[in-house]
């Protein structure tokens, strides 16, 4: 697995337009995500581990982000996962605070996002919250999962994003990836 290593962002604000227009950029749709065998991924350089399937390829949309961004196939219409982080520094970040900067950010690309589910819930001993949003835009609809969390030194959000016909299955491949991850 190709997975390529991402400098840190000085902070995930700036990621969110950047994100909102990858996502459309992708045009996700087609393919089947979900059995999926997973491997552990142990980069020393990221603050966690975690296990990605085995078949995804790792991608660089070079927006600065840090951590891992990876996806079902080489070209569209492929499914996305990203797991970022950057460091807090004095700052006091909270998921609320995130996602109403992610939203805005969807929206400032002229996307319409809805919120569908939230909750809160840890993983690898961090403490979250993850939403789930349907986001409309000229080429359809996308279904996302994200959640934010805020460790010790590092604020981290993770995504997932598919189409809402494969959105089942990719998601169920998102939580065996979220449940093994262990923060460092």
């Amino acid at each position: 697995m190709n997975v390529p290593r991402f400098p840190h962002a000085a902070s995930l604000t700036a990621l969110r337009p950047a994100l909102a227009g990858t996502l459309l950029v992708l045009g996700l749709a087609g393919t089947q995500a979900g059995a999926q065998t997973l491997v552990a991924i142990n980069e020393p350089k990221l603050p966690f581990t975690v296990s990605l399937p085995k078949s995804w390829l790792g991608v660089n949309f070079n927006d600065g982000a840090a951590g891992i961004s990876v996806v079902s196939a080489k070209a569209p219409p492929a499914t996305l996962m990203r797991l970022l982080y950057t460091p807090k520094g004095n700052g006091q970040p909270t998921p609320a605070s995130e996602f109403s900067k992610f939203e805005q950010g969807v929206k400032s690309t002229g996307a319409a996002i809805q919120q569908t589910a939230s909750r809160t819930v840890g993983y690898g001993g961090v403490s979250g919250v993850e939403r789930s949003y349907t986001l409309t835009h000229p080429k359809g609809k996308l279904n996302m999962r994200v959640w934010y969390g805020v460790g010790a030194k590092n604020l981290y959000s993770f995504q997932l994003t598919d189409t809402p016909e494969r959105f089942s299955a990719a998601s169920a491949t998102f939580s065996k990836v979220l449940a093994s991850v262990k923060f460092r």
